[in-house]
């Protein structure tokens, strides 16, 4: 193991975890104010999680995806803006914004790929030891394509590395069902939001295909298996849920408040009365037996149930990886596993629709001194993650980091008046007041088009009504 040790603490780089668009919006506030960013990326290229979705349309347009700070580094490069009100895929999203950026040679200069993040700690102190704590450099522990291990010496650390790679599990009570490890080792359940009707099409043509979850991810990926069907016949199409009914998914429809999201419920529902999806609501995962195909075992009010299908795909959302921070003195929200001051304001128990407040470094930091989760990983188990939102964030924090307390303190990111879903596209923030007062002050109040960021998935549908 090799350690870049030759560096005085004064003049130490800040770290960033991933390079999709928060970690390299961090990286471009971090150089505007003066300080050295390192980017440390997991995967061969950049924002390479966000290239594994890249077939899925974001819900918000260009005006809303492109960072300020990020903005003005291309401004000099020949770099063309999108359309601003266009809704990028996320294949759009990398080619005509994250590589350009990331290819901006300070920022260039700056990226590690192929380095994954193993532990964040302080240099020579575990979590126990308190003095001279916060003037002791940080310690990130990478290990390179090769298998190499090098700690490197930084003065503070953003983790905008995201949840793509830890999906919930399949199983009740937030624990994996037994065989399910097996299952994904035997290639039944698949990566969520697969590319049915694109590169992965002959995987699922003509196989029975269950999705799992009752979020956005399943809706979209149930309409392209609808879409699949209607080409290859032989293709067959279940759904489970948790929930006691699917009305959640679908949404107001010609009501709702984001038009397109309506549109997504409505041609749900039609496929479902149409019998071309099998629903199974109150459905909830007890065990995997895998073979030549895949059996689940699931619990249901009439009793055990088990449906055989050839490929599950998961729709059951995120949650943050935290096992390389363990080292790091973290204040998180018990429910959520959201910074401890952000977590209420975006727990979906509790949280059908609204708008999360701007927020920055003050929101956003630890026992750990100058330590900050951000971007979608900052939503801990969170549903839905506006991209705008964490462009504030690391704003703030690049400030903050700067010695500028009153940047970090002003909020400079104004939301649309109609707010934005906290649910995710498949969630409804509809629910049909009894009374007229009621729907007044509901979120359905005034049906005007809002926006959102970065779709994650629910837990098998989980919302703000109690599960029945």
């Amino acid at each position: 193991m090799s350690k870049n040790t030759d560096t005085a603490p004064s003049r130490l780089p800040v770290a960033v975890i991933g390079s999709g668009p928060v970690g390299l919006a961090a990286a471009a506030h971090l150089l505007e104010r003066g300080l050295n960013p390192v980017i440390f990326e997991a995967g061969s290229s950049p924002a390479a999680a966000v290239s594994a979705w890249g077939h899925v349309r974001l819900f918000s347009p260009w005006q809303y995806d492109v960072d300020a700070a990020a903005r003005r580094l291309l401004a000099g490069t020949g770099w063309q803006e999108p359309d601003a009100q266009a809704l990028p895929t996320g294949n759009e999203l990398v080619e005509q914004y994250l590589r350009p950026l990331a290819a901006v040679p300070a920022l260039r200069a700056a990226l590690r790929l192929n380095s994954e993040v193993l532990a964040v700690t302080r240099e020579g102190l575990d979590k126990t030891r308190t003095g001279g704590r916060e003037s002791t450099p940080f310690l990130l522990r990478v290990r390179d394509a090769s298998g190499s291990v090098t700690d490197h010496r930084v003065r503070a650390v953003i983790d905008a590395s995201g949840t793509w790679n830890t999906p919930n599990p399949l199983g009740q009570a937030g624990l994996p069902a037994a065989g399910e490890a097996e299952a994904y080792a035997a290639g039944v359940i698949t990566a969520p939001l697969p590319d049915v009707a694109g590169r992965e099409r002959d995987r699922f043509a003509g196989r029975h295909v269950l999705v799992v979850g009752a979020g956005h991810s399943a809706a979209n990926t149930l309409l392209a298996l609808g879409e699949l069907a209607e080409l290859e016949p032989a293709t067959r199409i279940s759904w489970a849920i948790r929930s006691s009914s699917p009305a959640g998914v679908y949404g107001g429809g010609d009501l709702d408040g984001l038009p397109a999201r309506g549109v997504l419920g409505s041609r749900l529902r039609a496929l479902v009365e149409a019998g071309r999806i099998e629903l199974h609501t109150s459905f909830r995962i007890t065990g995997f037996k895998t073979s030549d195909s895949l059996t689940i075992v699931g619990s249901t009010p009439a009793g055990e149930v088990q449906l055989n299908v050839d490929l599950l795909v998961p729709a059951t959302g995120f949650r943050p990886n935290l096992d390389m921070l363990r080292e790091v003195r973290l204040d998180l929200d018990p429910a959520v596993e959201a910074p401890r001051q952000l977590g209420p304001l975006i727990d979906p128990e509790f949280h059908s629709c609204g708008t999360v407040e701007p927020h920055g470094a003050r929101l956003l930091s630890h026992p750990e001194k100058d330590f900050y989760i951000v971007g979608m990983k900052s939503y801990g188990r969170a549903p839905t993650f506006l991209m705008a939102t964490g462009y504030e964030q690391v704003r703030s924090i690049a400030a903050a980091l700067a010695g500028d307390r009153e940047a970090a303190e002003r909020v400079e990111l104004v939301l649309p008046e109609t707010g934005v879903c906290s649910m995710d596209l498949g969630g409804s923030c509809c629910d049909a007041p009894a009374a007229e007062e009621e729907a007044e002050a509901s979120c359905c109040a005034a049906p005007e088009p809002a926006f959102l960021g970065i779709p994650t998935g629910l837990a098998h549908g989980r919302s703000a009504r109690e599960e029945s």
